[in-house]
């Protein structure tokens, strides 16, 4: 049986949507094959070892019921070790080793899906359910990602790109966005996801305080034109080898698909799964999933987010999700289970996933032979 540390909470404005993925997986976890350890990440970053009575609380009939989330307790503190892996205070004082096999970082945005907990985890020699450093990382700055979707040939959303110092002349950017796709536009943080510091802007009155609310959340803020379009999703599963299911459908009631109809709101959107798709735009959704996938160096999972223009049918690549929400109703889960992957299997799935990858890993060369 292997030990897996499930990591979740963390320094991000997802914070409480990671509490509620994570006690979905407790809940649904194969534990004839694994012997789950939490650890919770306060709102400041600190590590908590959690007593089991948290996870039970979650297993309980009313927990599964409510669909509720985990808590984090504070108590003995969990450190990570460079080359050591994961250590936890001991009671008569000091640290001892908390022994594992692979952490599953059940962390949504920033500070845990875009690269800094994996190179961690890394550092401390740990196998990592996802992706990798470099892909994390990338798959996090929406940006970065569509440029080389760009260099691969794919389809992209337009979009210009905005630092804190272009504010100055807030009037030449909105004369971009009037030569580039005009009015109404959406303005959202780079890197952060669940649609938070996102706004929708009609004209270029309100941009520069949409680009200000934006560039709170991140270091650059993108603009992207209006597409009167279907949200469609797709989950891919793998490594380098990996496979996409049939896609699922966001039919928001909001104006658009925000954070509070995403999460808060239960009425905030309806989820098709699978979408209702002509067999060969479910396909060409499938394959761009797959490209856009291995073209920004991913592993693992992600949730790949399209447009479907509802006037010329093209579909566009929105973004990424190297780590999607794993809510009882969030998408990739259910678009696994669609296409034949129950969650429990693909918790288990995750995580051979990861062992592979650093077990091919590991047989990389770090350090030359010393000179003689």
């Amino acid at each position: 049986m292997k030990r897996i540390v499930i990591l979740y909470g963390g320094r991000s404005g997802e914070h409480e949507v990671s509490l509620v993925s994570a006690a979905s997986i407790v809940r649904h976890i194969d534990r004839k094959r694994f012997e789950p350890i939490l650890v919770g990440i306060t709102k400041e970053g600190l590590w908590f070892l959690q007593d089991e009575s948290v996870a039970a609380r979650a297993r309980s009939p009313e927990g599964a019921a409510a669909g509720s989330g985990l808590s984090i307790s504070t108590g003995r503190r969990v450190f990570v070790a460079p080359g050591r892996g994961l250590v936890v205070e001991a009671a008569s004082g000091g640290v001892s080793e908390l022994a594992c096999d692979l952490v599953f970082p059940v962390l949504h945005g920033s500070f845990g899906e875009d690269g800094t907990i994996q190179g961690l985890l890394e550092v401390a020699g740990l196998p990592c359910v996802g992706a990798s450093v470099l892909g994390s990382a990338i798959g996090m700055d929406k940006e970065v990602a569509k440029e080389l979707w760009l260099r691969a040939g794919l389809p992209v959303v337009p979009f210009l790109a905005v630092r804190a110092a272009s504010l100055e002349d807030i009037d030449a950017i909105a004369r971009k966005v009037d030569a580039r796709f005009g009015w109404p536009c959406f303005v959202k943080p780079a890197c952060a996801g669940s649609s938070v510091g996102a706004s929708k802007v009609a004209d270029s009155s309100a941009l520069e305080a949409a680009l200000r609310a934006a560039l709170e959340w991140d270091e650059k803020a993108l603009i992207e034109p209006f597409v009167d379009a279907r949200e469609i999703e797709c989950a891919v599963l793998g490594n380098e080898d990996p496979v996409a299911f049939a896609p699922g459908e966001v039919v928001p009631s909001h104006e658009f698909y925000d954070y509070d109809a995403k999460y808060l709101d239960p009425e905030g959107a309806r989820l098709d799964v699978p979408a209702d798709l002509p067999a060969d735009r479910a396909e060409r959704v499938k394959s761009l999933a797959i490209a856009a996938f291995k073209a920004v160096e991913l592993a693992g999972m992600a949730r790949v987010d399209f447009f479907i223009d509802k006037k010329t049918g093209e579909v566009l690549l929105n973004e990424v999700n190297t780590i999607p929400g794993f809510t009882h109703i969030s998408m990739y889960p259910r678009m696994c289970e669609a296409g034949g992957i129950s969650y429990s299997e693909l918790i288990t799935k995750l995580a051979e996933l990861a062992m592979e990858r650093f077990e091919k890993r590991a047989m990389l060369r770090f350090m030359t032979k010393p000179k003689t």
